[in-house]
């Protein structure tokens, strides 16, 4: 879809849809969510160059670039178009000088938009079936969840995400079994995007309005790949999942993180827990929402200066 001239008045009136979206206006159509993407993309991109506004602030553009990259897929935009939305964001900010008064009006009303939102301590990112919650508080004494998604699976339950003391935060998936089972062994299963470049979506577009059940918007097995977890240990009470008394937190490499960023939101990725059962291994599945864990990722980066 061809954007608008860059000029004079673009970018203030970028920002002002910001001031607009950001407090809740229903993008209504794949044009609208395209828009949005676009805009928040400017306003990212002026501040990369520029330095405009505070890491608060920025941070909070940050992840609200990241929900219209996720509002966007899910209006059905593809990948690709949204990678040449951004990279036309860049080249329109390029020539536009930081000391234009363009940019200086967009970027107070930027301001304006962002002040109450990039002073939360918490928010809440919902999905089609289970959402992030996200929290920049922190201890140095109990590890905190600061991005979470809980989960009920097999008579079990789960919680997964970011969590950590401080302002630091790995990526743990924290899982209590009713039988007081001990899996020995944890790994992330993904889309491998170097096999497959696009999710797979064909349940989700052939169902419009329907919500799929979680196992049914993962990938085929040969399309997947498997992320094992670096640490193994009891999980601290702080934690568990609600109403568990004893749980096994796994922790995955860094990476990993980074990797479920760059998935589509209407994917799903599986948690496999493994037991050993005699000469053979018992598989246990949890299945994780992908939803807006780069804008609660986005959302985090304050707290982690």
């Amino acid at each position: 879809m061809p954007h608008p001239r860059f000029g004079r008045y673009a970018l203030i009136r970028a920002a002002a849809v910001l001031a607009t979206l950001i407090l809740g206006a229903p993008l209504s159509a794949r044009a609208d969510a395209l828009g949005a993407f676009y805009e928040r993309s400017v306003m990212t991109a002026a501040n990369q160059r520029c330095g405009l506004f505070t890491p608060e602030l920025a941070s909070a553009l940050a992840s609200a670039q990241a929900q219209a990259r996720g509002a966007a897929l899910r209006s059905g935009v593809n990948s690709d178009v949204l990678a040449l939305t951004a990279q036309r964001a860049w080249g329109k900010v390029g020539a536009i000088p930081c000391a234009s008064p363009d940019i200086a009006k967009a970027a107070d009303r930027v301001r304006g938009a962002f002040e109450g939102y990039s002073r939360l301590q918490k928010m809440s990112f919902p999905g089609d079936s289970a959402g992030w919650l996200a929290n920049r508080t922190s201890s140095r004494v109990t590890p905190v969840w600061k991005l979470s998604q809980s989960v009920r699976f097999d008579g079990g339950a789960l919680v997964f995400g970011l969590a950590g003391r401080g302002d630091g935060g790995a990526l743990v998936a924290v899982a209590e079994f009713p039988d007081q089972a001990q899996p020995y062994a944890a790994r992330l299963i993904l889309r491998d995007v170097a096999l497959a470049p696009q999710p797979f979506l064909n349940g989700i577009q052939a169902h419009p309005g329907r919500i799929l059940p979680l196992q049914a918007r993962t990938p085929p097995r040969s399309a997947t790949r498997g992320i094992l977890a670096e640490a193994r240990a009891p999980a601290d009470q702080a934690l568990l999942p609600a109403g568990a008394r004893s749980g096994w937190a796994f922790r995955f490499p860094a990476s990993a993180a980074a990797s479920l960023a760059d998935l589509d939101p209407r994917e799903t990725i599986a948690i496999e827990f493994l037991f050993a059962d005699g000469a053979r291994d018992v598989v246990r599945t949890a299945y994780v929402e992908i939803g807006d864990f780069a804008a609660g990722r986005a959302f985090l980066v304050t707290a982690q200066r």
